[in-house]
């Protein structure tokens, strides 16, 4: 009988794993909230894994023109947070909105909040194009980087930052997507803009037929046309009539109360994780400030694979976002609750496994990168420092985006001001400098803050105030 019960079990399984890969519309507030999250979670996971691709491709490649190289890459990707910051934090506004009106059955605001969200988003991301092209050369040096490395990675930064506009629209109409319950093609649009970002890094690098050898800017000019074909297939999907959000040319018009509404929800989460993302961009100038060009190069390789792995397990906080507004605006708070805690679970797993990666496979990690004994060195050490806390990085997730999916942002945003600028960045300064410890006391202060902030995330979720928000 165990048997066939667990057969019946794996059949359903790739059974719900097919239906989450073709998407479709699907009722979260009722029935099973295990397959719910299966159904949410398997695209969320695969879209965020490729999201991370880009950093990690990007960094296989460019890792083989040297040192110099990935740091230029690891310092304007550090500077390319505060854009990441500013989608997300607009994405996040769009997803518990969009989730709200879905759960309540209101499909046509929902859509209308897609389109206002979309709007400001572009106004948003022009600004930060022009900031970025007229000042890469001085965000390099703000970052510590030296002469010889700004003179090398100005156009790089410039052509990245230069594509703010396309890396927040692809996050903020994922967003809306999610917030819909369709993750499947927030998914899709990831696959293509990796594939193609994948296809075109080594050919623009390297110049290979007609293409000319445009090295590190190659990679730059690979992942801006990328996430381009990216949007462009959101958009194909967004304007059609086949899908619960459908989008209308007069949704566009300027909507002052409901701009306002969206801005008091992303406001706090764009603080909130401008918080996270500016205190990563104080630990990179720190490590290049007392580690050098090998320590710097070695912690850029191992971010790139902390990213690689957390984004999948951001996949399935996103999911219990979902499905706390949805659950939310259905009226089931309970079952809102359910949701999350069951996330939890499955997110501390799969990070329990990670660890494990971490720390006996990291000197191999590092290697895939770059094999220079000092960086894999580096690297590897970093990199077994920051997985030991992996599994509170996964239940700090989970809870965080769980308040930022009923609309409570600024919980998350104080627990991020004091986990991050109050006791992060101070502790790293004094171990890094004060005791002298380089780079590995900035991993050490990593770890350290993460935990303390999961502890404070879980409290004030339990406490239940998140429950009476209203959208």
């Amino acid at each position: 009988m165990s048997m066939v019960t667990n057969t019946r079990k794996i059949f359903r399984f790739f059974s719900l794993f097919r239906q989450a890969m073709r998407g479709g519309e699907h009722d979260y507030t009722k029935g099973s909230i295990r397959e719910a999250i299966v159904l949410l979670a398997i695209p969320m996971i695969l879209e965020l894994v490729l999201e991370s691709v880009f950093a990690v491709v990007d960094m296989y490649f460019v890792g083989k023109l040297g040192s110099a190289a990935i740091q230029v890459v690891g310092l304007t990707e550090s500077v390319v947070m505060i854009i990441y910051t500013v989608a997300i934090g607009l994405s996040t506004a769009a997803t518990a909105v969009v989730a709200r009106r879905t759960g309540e059955k209101n499909f046509e605001a929902a859509s209308m909040a897609g389109a206002q969200v979309i709007l400001l988003s572009i106004v948003s991301a022009l600004v930060l194009s022009v900031l970025g092209i007229v000042f890469a050369p001085d965000i390099l040096r703000l970052m510590g980087a030296e002469a010889s490395v700004v003179k090398a990675g100005t156009e790089f930064a410039r052509i990245m930052l230069s594509g703010s506009t396309v890396i927040v629209l692809l996050f903020v109409i994922n967003g809306v997507f999610r917030g819909a319950g369709d993750a499947a093609i927030a998914m899709r649009s990831l696959w293509l803009a990796s594939l193609i970002n994948i296809i075109l890094c080594p050919v623009l690098i390297n110049g290979y037929g007609p293409f000319p050898e445009l090295g590190l800017e190659g990679a730059a000019i690979a992942t801006t046309i990328g996430r381009s074909a990216g949007v462009l297939y959101q958009c194909w999907h967004l304007f059609g009539n086949k899908h619960t959000i459908k989008i209308k040319r007069q949704y566009f018009k300027w909507e002052s109360s409901e701009v306002k509404h969206l801005f008091e929800i992303a406001w706090p989460a764009i603080i909130q994780f401008f918080m996270a993302s500016g205190s990563w961009i104080v630990m990179t100038r720190l490590v290049a400030q007392t580690g050098g060009e090998d320590a710097s190069a070695g912690y850029q390789i191992a971010i790139r694979n902390v990213v690689f792995f957390i984004l999948p397990a951001w996949g399935l906080s996103n999911a219990a976002a979902a499905l706390v507004g949805q659950n939310l605006g259905a009226g089931l708070p309970e079952r809102a609750e359910k949701s999350v805690l069951l996330t939890t679970k499955y997110n501390a797993i799969f990070m329990s496994f990670v660890m494990l990666l971490f720390l006996f496979f990291s000197k191999s990690i590092v290697k895939i990168f770059n094999d220079e004994p000092l960086i894999v060195q580096y690297g590897a050490e970093v990199l077994q420092i920051i997985g030991a806390g992996y599994i509170f990085y996964g239940i700090g997730m989970v809870m965080i985006q769980s308040l930022n999916g009923a609309g409570d942002t600024k919980t998350p945003t104080w627990i991020n001001f004091f986990g991050f600028w109050l006791f992060q960045i101070p502790f790293a300064y004094l171990l890094a400098k004060g005791w002298g410890m380089g780079a590995h006391g900035v991993a050490i202060a990593i770890p350290a803050a993460e935990t303390l902030m999961a502890i404070a995330a879980f409290y004030y979720f339990k406490k239940g105030k998140w429950k009476e928000v209203k959208l």
